[in-house]
């Protein structure tokens, strides 16, 4: 297992090398790798298994955000046919493959930006993300995080599974980098671009518990697995 040291270096010289090469907008991204998408994240199966039992068996109606293809949904429907989950995400091919796979489970989609999705209030008996909110700006997901907060029923849960980085370098190399390619390419603040930014573990607990969560969980592994719950309101 490489040190922290070790992965800053290796981190700096792919940044070095990939210096010229343009922010491509998210939707697009994923398009443009569909055939291979499943093949590539294969490398977090075991993380998606472990994401499944997290789940609570009771849950009966689940929000995923940013659900691509399902890979997690695979594992959490092998655990629960029955569970009823909306899906969204911002592109409509990786969605059109997701209800190609499921279409016989209880599966909304929805083509959005769940940044704008009305999550309405008390509705969802968890909501889930898997390797999705780390391309967005703290500022970003704190107001996401508060309408996850108020959308989930008493006692349910909000199921993080995602890259966290090593370190504050990390973190702010990373977002440095992102904010200077936006500028250089003059890209509007409303576009989404395909760009890791993600926070530390601290931070991503800070924002989950500012605006309300408890952090019952976290499990290491190929991703990090926060488990934050919404505590029953006496």
């Amino acid at each position: 297992m490489q040190s922290s040291e070790e992965y800053m270096q290796s981190l700096k010289h792919w940044l070095q090398d990939t210096a010229d090469s343009p922010l491509e907008e998210m939707s697009d991204f994923f398009t443009k790798r569909l055939h291979s998408y499943e093949e590539h994240m294969s490398i977090w199966q075991k993380s998606y298994q472990i994401f499944a039992e997290t789940l609570p068996l009771e849950c009966q109606s689940i929000l995923d955000l940013g659900c691509g293809t399902g890979l997690e949904l695979d594992q959490i429907w092998k655990r629960n046919p029955n569970i009823e989950v909306t899906g969204i995400d911002l592109c409509v091919n990786m969605l059109n493959k997701l209800l190609e796979k499921h279409y016989n489970k209880p599966l909304a989609t929805i083509c959005q930006d769940y940044f704008q999705y009305n999550f309405e209030y008390n509705k969802w008996d968890a909501v889930i993300s898997f390797e999705s909110l780390h391309h967005f700006l703290p500022e970003n997901k704190k107001n996401l995080y508060q309408k996850i907060y108020y959308s989930l029923k008493n006692d349910s849960v909000f199921i993080l599974g995602d890259y966290i980085a090593c370190c504050n370098e990390e973190e702010e190399l990373l977002r440095s980098v992102y904010l200077q390619k936006r500028k250089q390419s003059t890209i509007p603040d409303n576009c989404y671009v395909h760009f890791d930014i993600p926070l530390t573990l601290e931070h991503e607990k800070e924002l989950l518990q500012n605006v309300g969560f408890v952090i019952e969980k976290v499990l290491d592994g190929n991703a990090t697995i926060i488990v934050a719950k919404k505590e029953l309101n006496l």
